[in-house]
């Protein structure tokens, strides 16, 4: 219900605005880095959904810096390997849509988005039901995956 009654269209960015909005926990932000921030998706595919976005506010790849490029590349094979270590997921999907067109909800913003996935996560529920099945609490999530992320 949260997603079905959520507003779609918020205001602000949130990689450049959560971040520094306080209470990383309420925010879902695991990481704010220098050269990226990594946060939980509030609408995820699956439990461990989280999305690494550089810090400069862009929707342009070729817009980063060498520099902006490597440290992002760094924190989301990081993240990739944390979700890996902790979740323990039988498989993972690693993406990103450049673009309104291509998908992406906030196409303003670069971000890379790591889905872990399990065998059998994907069932008769979406295909009958038209709903997602959450196994675990998106809080929850945060708490198990803060920690393995620096500070």
């Amino acid at each position: 219900m949260a997603y079905v009654g959520a507003d779609r269209a918020p205001s602000g960015c949130i990689f450049c605005e959560l971040p520094r909005a306080g209470d990383a926990r309420e925010n879902l932000v695991l990481e704010a880095g220098p050269d990226a921030v990594v946060m939980l998706n509030r609408f995820p595919y699956n439990n461990g959904h989280l999305m690494v976005a550089p810090r400069r506010h862009t929707g342009d790849l070729a817009e980063l810096s060498d520099g902006e490029y490597r440290g992002l590349m760094d924190r989301l094979r990081a993240a990739v390997a944390i979700v890996q270590r902790v979740l323990t997921p039988d498989a993972m999907n690693v993406g990103a849509n450049l673009g309104r067109d291509a998908g992406a909800g906030i196409a303003d913003h670069l971000h890379w988005h790591v889905v872990p996935r399990w065998a059998g996560d994907t069932n008769f529920m979406p295909v009958i039901g038209d709903v997602k099945v959450m196994p675990q609490h998106l809080l929850a999530s945060w708490d198990q995956l803060r920690p393995h992320f620096a500070a």
